[in-house]
């Protein structure tokens, strides 16, 4: 389809192949890209403040992904808290609309505009083999995301199934909240007021969003082999290709 207008808080790469190359990434920060960023980016850099805290009394490790605790269960619950509010911010700015109330078969649709289900994160303060998370995989196809159920089920039935409140399924969650930044921030560090991320990396993986200077995840961004040389509309923004329209998957 024709592309009429920018899709907001959409990172797409450029014609060169870089993300944010001689200043271009700039359009991340313009005044129409996204409505107050900083509201989203302050409850993120807290979730991260207290994922870095429970790491010091539960080891990030394979020995360690089903322990479980109330604390583990408040983290995982706010990462998803954020990763819907993110995705409705997206479809939102977008023009998308639905009566009703929204769910997870409307926010898989940002799939095919930011290619979620290509993302891995990497935690490098993790100890063991399983150091790499997918945790949009399941969405390539059109499935439910496991952490995310393992939510809902906790949500509805804390008893039955309070042993789905576990580190695995928590650092899944985080893991996405990470992806779902990046795929609209990019890494930029000029956000209002907060960190994104930062990266001197030239291989496609780049420090995810951190709390003060201390990473604890590295991204690998997809390739986007359709990238093209289209500018956003605002005023004083750079090149930067431009997703499908949102609606473009079915419910």
């Amino acid at each position: 389809m024709a592309i009429t207008r920018p899709y907001k808080r959409t990172v797409r790469q450029l014609v060169d192949g870089s993300y944010q190359r001689n200043g271009n990434g700039t359009y991340v920060r313009h005044v129409e890209y996204a409505q107050s960023p900083q509201h989203y980016l302050r409850a993120f850099q807290i979730v991260q403040k207290d994922l870095i805290e429970l790491f010091d009394y539960v080891e990030p490790a394979d020995a360690n992904r089903l322990c479980y605790s109330h604390r583990i269960l408040e983290l995982h619950a706010r990462c998803c808290f954020e990763i819907e509010a993110n995705c409705a911010a997206i479809l939102r700015e977008n023009g998308y609309s639905r009566a009703g109330d929204w769910t997870m078969r409307d926010y898989r649709k940002i799939n095919a505009s930011h290619r979620m289900s290509s993302y891995e994160v990497k935690l490098p303060v993790w100890s063991g083999t399983q150091d790499t998370f997918k945790p949009f995989e399941k969405w390539a196809g059109n499935e439910q995301l496991p952490w995310y159920q393992a939510y809902n089920r906790v949500k509805h039935s804390r008893h039955a199934h309070f042993t789905d409140a576990n580190l695995g399924n928590l650092v899944e969650a985080a893991c996405a909240l990470a992806a779902i930044f990046s795929a609209q921030f990019i890494n930029e560090d000029g956000l209002p007021d907060h960190l994104v991320a930062e990266s001197s990396r030239s291989d496609g993986l780049g420090a995810a969003p951190r709390c003060g200077r201390k990473p604890i995840m590295l991204l690998g961004l997809f390739c986007d082999r359709n990238a093209r040389d289209a500018r956003w509309r605002g005023s004083g923004a750079a090149a930067a290709h431009r997703a499908p329209h949102l609606t473009a998957v079915d419910r």
